[in-house]
């Protein structure tokens, strides 16, 4: 069994929604933390336990950032950890169970271990990918606005993509 760490400065939470149905509008999470147990080699052996905080949304605009914590959307007073605890891993997917406020929902989404490399300074590190979408409305996260030319404000799916480099002890 490895121990494994993860490199913050070498990883990453994004996504990305549709606006007024016309532009997209892209963000990210700052702050995440990912305990990974199991053997790099078996990716079946794979066991994921991911912690998001919510209060560390950065669309690059602080205003639609302070939107995003209130209770039309994460609700982070209340609600400070988005959680996702993997159930299956396989060479092209991860089933887990993710929860945003107190809703928790089996989801399936696209993974890919994108390979091991000894780092510069020594040690080894792997890297993985995890993207997928989301429908945000599943997950009590219904604010919306109707638009005179039709569609929505907001749109319901979240496309996100996580990028993680871990390293990892023998």
């Amino acid at each position: 069994m490895s121990k494994f760490t993860l490199d913050t400065a070498h990883s990453n939470i994004e996504f990305v929604v549709r606006h007024m149905m016309v532009s997209k509008v892209k963000g990210e999470f700052k702050k995440f933390d990912v305990n990974l147990t199991g053997d790099i080699n078996d990716v079946s052996s794979l066991q994921f336990d991911v912690t998001i905080y919510p209060e560390s949304i950065d669309t690059n605009q602080a205003d639609r950032d302070n939107h995003l914590r209130t209770s039309d959307f994460f609700e982070i007073e209340t609600y400070p950890e988005i959680k996702f605890v993997s159930t299956s891993v396989t060479d092209s997917t991860i089933t887990g169970n993710l929860t945003i406020k107190d809703v928790t929902i089996e989801e399936t989404f696209d993974f890919e271990l994108t390979g091991t490399a000894q780092a510069p300074g020594g040690g080894l590190v792997a890297g993985g990918v995890v993207s997928g979408k989301i429908d945000r409305t599943k997950y009590g996260m219904n604010f919306n606005q109707a638009l005179e030319t039709g569609g929505v404000l907001v749109s319901d799916e979240v496309k996100f993509e996580a990028n993680v480099e871990i390293g990892i002890e023998e």
